[in-house]
């Protein structure tokens, strides 16, 4: 398979994802990758520069469309350290950490985020409205909770498994509990 097979892939979950995902300006996606999976390597043995390109240029293309901010989780190597813009961390609050993410330490997505965003910074932890999971590599921590698992009719760019996942806000609650406004409960007895 080639690169350009690959990009229609993601295309296409991505065009699914986001007609399925109210996601509003601002919110924040956690992107994991392993563009070793994507070409049919194991984890963290073969990281693509070529791929990472294509996948941060398909994605940023539908962040100019949505508007949504993007994080790059870094490997296992950096504890799962992401790159932000240093507006997104600014405004939501991260702490800084020093750190810079190179292919083996940090792997070939969030090397190529690092080096192709506007003003980079690294963060150790996030809590996004949303996640694109490309190859398993564990997102969930920087998820807010609740995840709910969004499901794509394409499921795989290249060798990758694609998960994705949006968030709710946590169900409260026993059985009196009320969970969409209507006239009739608006008031309690």
């Amino acid at each position: 398979m080639s690169v350009q097979t690959w990009e229609t892939e993601l295309d296409t979950i991505l065009s699914s994802y986001f007609n399925q995902v109210e996601l509003k300006s601002g919110n924040l996606i956690v992107v994991g990758c392993s563009t070793s999976e994507v070409i049919g390597q194991r984890i963290g043995t073969a990281g693509s520069t070529e791929v990472a390109e294509m996948i941060f240029r398909i994605l940023t293309k539908y962040q100019a469309q949505i508007g949504y901010q993007l994080a790059f989780q870094c490997c296992e190597h950096l504890n799962r350290a992401l790159v932000v813009e240093r507006t997104t961390a600014t405004e939501r609050g991260f702490d800084e950490v020093s750190v810079i993410p190179v292919h083996s330490a940090g792997g070939a997505m969030a090397t190529y985020a690092f080096e192709h965003m506007k003003d980079p910074v690294m963060v150790e932890t996030i809590q996004a409205e949303a996640g694109i999971d490309i190859g398993e590599t564990m997102i969930g921590m920087h998820l807010k909770r609740v995840a709910v698992p969004i499901r794509t009719e394409q499921r795989t760019v290249g060798s990758a498994r694609v998960v994705l996942a949006k968030t709710r806000p946590k169900l409260i609650g026993g059985p009196r509990a009320v969970y969409e406004r209507t006239i009739d409960n608006t008031t309690c007895h």
